[in-house]
Formats: structure tokens, sequence, C-alpha cells
């Protein structure tokens, strides 16, 4: 008994392919709008002109594709079907009743019934043809009904008067020709349709223009808002919610969060004040106490060193709890500030060398940039003994680079030290009485001002440090 085996589909069949293919559709798909979002305009403003002036363009182009083809050239042939009927009509009439050269009857009937001019020429050779139109639907409909209804050797010129158009058509001893006014044969009137249309839609751009931009502005100054918040400046002064509900309420919820931030802050700053005044109190008194009692000056010596470290730790919790504190925005001066280095690099005997380019004069909170340079630049100078610190001002920004030759950080334990409290055994964060807030402080007040501070490695071999800040 004979059996036969089942053979297995073909691996990669059409199935197969099918759904690979289906597969890679949602790729190809995100591809394209990744491709799209490329080259797309990146201000809500102009995306926003897009939205409103793409569909209305392709509206119209679909619209006016649809007219030029149903009815302009529609109409256009029905017209000249007409006409060249009427001029086959009186060729008929020509040859079927000979008048022995005498055709005033029917040349008359072609003027009052059929608005034709017609006149009867010598048999002369019929002219050139003339160079053809770059675009003319006419003379294309117009020779081919000629060529489909009469069938006769013909010359026209659609390109002459603009008002008329002139047939020559050769008959048997003599040449019909025939003038006729380009409306009979032509649709002269989809002009006027292209300007309604056109004109209607810049119009409508000229409303919708204005009205968009009055929509987006509430969302830009929104942002100016938040931007300022987050550089820590002053809210504009011409800031309110204003615009569609929903950025109405993005706004009521943006100066909500930025009075409870503010509260918040001053709360924090108010507490840890309190604090560290009763602290300090009781700090004085334990060194009054100190002095009136007895006792080994060793001793003594070693609880006083004590206290003030412990005084010293205090005033570290002050200025970072104060680092967010509000301070309106000024003008710092890095050329005086790099001065002022200078003398304090010549009192500990390092070697600092300043460059800057650009603007000397940024837009900064004063104080507390300069508590932001002293932290970092302080540290190099104490724990190096060449500093070489570079500020460029420019396009909005400043970046001021910080290079030694000191002992650095190690790669795993630069993040370590923005943190709170955090002190290295073994690098420049090592302070007697330090309490690990420098850097913290340093990039508490960078970020304040929309920046950031970075570490890595320099060139002279120790840290660079490089402070970026919107200015």
């Amino acid at each position: 008994m004979a059996t036969t085996q089942l053979e297995r589909p073909e691996q990669g069949g059409f199935g197969t392919r099918i759904l690979r293919a289906l597969k890679a559709m949602p790729r190809a798909w995100n591809r394209f709008w990744r491709l799209v979002a490329l080259y797309m305009p990146k201000r809500l403003y102009a995306r926003s002109l897009i939205i409103v002036i793409a569909p209305m363009i392709l509206l119209q182009s679909v619209v006016a594709f649809d007219f030029m083809e149903r009815h302009w050239a529609t109409v256009t042939r029905r017209l000249s079907q007409a006409t060249v009927s009427d001029i086959a009509a009186i060729i008929d009439m020509i040859e079927t009743y000979p008048h022995d050269g005498d055709y005033a009857n029917i040349i008359r009937i072609a003027q009052d019934r059929m608005q034709l001019k017609v006149d009867l020429l010598p048999p002369d050779p019929l002219p050139a043809p003339g160079p053809k139109p770059f675009f003319s639907i006419l003379d294309d409909v117009l020779s081919t009904e000629i060529t489909r209804q009469i069938n006769r050797p013909f010359w026209i010129d659609t390109v002459g008067n603009s008002n008329i158009v002139e047939v020559r058509i050769q008959l048997e001893g003599k040449v019909l020709r025939v003038f006729v006014r380009r409306s009979q044969a032509y649709a002269s009137n989809t002009h006027i349709f292209l300007i309604w249309m056109v004109g209607t839609s810049l119009v409508l751009l000229t409303i919708a223009i204005p009205f968009l931009r009055n929509q987006i502005r509430p969302i830009l100054m929104l942002a100016e808002a938040a931007e300022s918040f987050g550089k820590g400046r002053p809210m504009p002064r011409d800031f309110r919610p204003r615009g569609a509900e929903e950025v109405r309420r993005a706004g009521f919820a943006f100066i909500q969060m930025r009075e409870r931030i503010e509260r918040q802050l001053e709360q924090r700053t108010a507490m840890l004040t309190g604090v560290s005044h009763d602290l300090r109190t009781i700090l004085t008194r334990f060194k009054l106490q100190l002095a009136l009692a007895g006792g080994k000056p060793e001793t003594k010596a070693a609880l006083n060193q004590d206290i003030d470290d412990m005084q010293s730790m205090l005033e570290g919790y002050i200025a970072f709890a104060r680092g967010e504190a509000s301070e309106d925005a000024g003008h710092f001066d890095l050329e005086a500030y790099f001065q002022k280095l200078g003398e304090e690099a010549s009192l500990h005997k390092r070697k600092l060398s300043t460059v800057l380019a650009g603007d000397p004069d940024v837009h900064v909170r004063p104080h507390a940039f300069a508590r932001l340079l002293s932290n970092v630049a302080g540290n190099a100078l104490r724990y190096a003994k060449t500093v070489e610190i570079s500020a460029n001002h420019g396009r909005g920004s400043l970046v001021v680079t910080i290079d030694d030759d000191g002992p650095g950080i190690p790669l795993e334990k630069r993040e370590d030290v923005f943190k709170p409290f955090v002190r290295l055994d073994e690098a420049r964060n090592l302070d007697a009485s330090g309490t690990g807030l420098g850097l913290s402080i340093a990039r508490d007040i960078a970020r304040s001002h929309g920046g950031d501070i970075m570490l890595d490695d320099s060139p002279l071999g120790g840290l660079r440090a490089v402070i970026k800040v919107p200015a």
C-alpha cells in the first residue's frame, strides 16, 4: 500500500513575508514621523501656522485640480465642439448648395445666427504652423475637434489677438476663413474662481494669524516666567494668567507652585536660623563657663576647639539653608572678582592665572554667585599650587573652567562630593573645621541659576571644575 508524505510548507514563503512586512510597518511608520519631526519647525508658533496653512493649501489644490479637470476642461471641450460643429455646418452648406461664387446668404446666416465672421479666400496655401503655446487647452481641444469633425487641412491661430481665434480650412478651390470670439470656444471666466479662492484664503489667513499669535503669547509668557523662576530671577511684572482656559489653569498652577516653594524655603531657612541662634547662645555660654572654670589648659583648649568647630558647622548649615534664599538678580563684575581672587592667591602663595573672554558684566544674583565661585576656587587654591581659571561669556551663557594640579578626586566619588555633609579622607574636601557643604552649596546656587557644575580631569594633572550658568 503506497503512502504519501505531506510536505512541510517552505520556509520563508508568502505568508511569512506578509508577516514580516506587517511587523516592519510600525517601525517604518515611526521612522517616517521621526524624519518629519527632524525637519519640522521647533517653535510652537511656526508649527501652528503649518497646521492652519497646510490643510488649506491641500484643500485648495484638490479643489483647483478637480475644477480644472472636470469643469474648465469639460466646458472648454464642449464649447469647442459646438464651435467646430457650426464651422462644419457652414462647410456643408457651401459644398451642398453652390451659388456660383455668391455666398452672401451663407456669410449672413453665419454672422447672424452663429456669431461667426466668415470669409472665402482664394485657394492659396495655408500659412505655416506657428509655435505652439506652452500651455493652451484651447489649442489642443480645437485642433482635436477640427480633425475629428471636419478632417481637412486647417490652420488656427489662438495666440494672436487675445479676443479672436482665427481658423482657416482648405476646401476645393477656396479657403474658408472663420473668426471666432474666444469666449465662444473657451471657458474664459476660470480666473475669477481662482481669484476668489485665493482671495478668501488670504482673508482667512489675515484673521487666523493674529488670532493664533494671541493664543500662543500666554504660553510663551508662562514659559518665560517658569524659566525666570528656574534661574532665581523675579517673575516678569506683566505676567498674569491669560488666554484659553487650559493656559489660564496652567498659569494659576504655576503661581501657586511658586508660592508654595518660596514659602517652604522661607520656613526652612527660618527654622534653621532659629535653631542655630539658640545653639550659638548655648555655645557662647559654654565658652563663658570654660573661661571661668578651672582645669588643665590642655583640656580647656580642646573644649574650646570643639566649641569653635560646632559654631563653624552651624554657620555652614545656615549657609546651606540659605543657598536658595531669594536674592534679586543684578550685575556681577567678573574682572573685579578675578583681581580679588588673585590677591587672595598671592597671600596663600599660590600661582593663579585668569583668562576672561567676552563681557565681564554678567546678570546673576551677585552674592550667591560670588559664594559659588569662592567655594569652588577656594578648594582649588587650598589643595593645589597652580590654578588656572578661564571664563567665556557669550550667547546668553557663562562658562567658567577651573583647573588645578592638586590631588584631584577619584572618578567614582566625584558625584558624591556634591552631597551635603560628605567629606573625603584623601581629597580636596578634607577640612578640619569643614562640614562637607562647600560643593553642595556651590551646585545648589548654580542650579538655582538654571545651570550646573561638572567635574573632570584637568590637563594640569588635578581636577577640572566646569561651571555653566545662563547669564
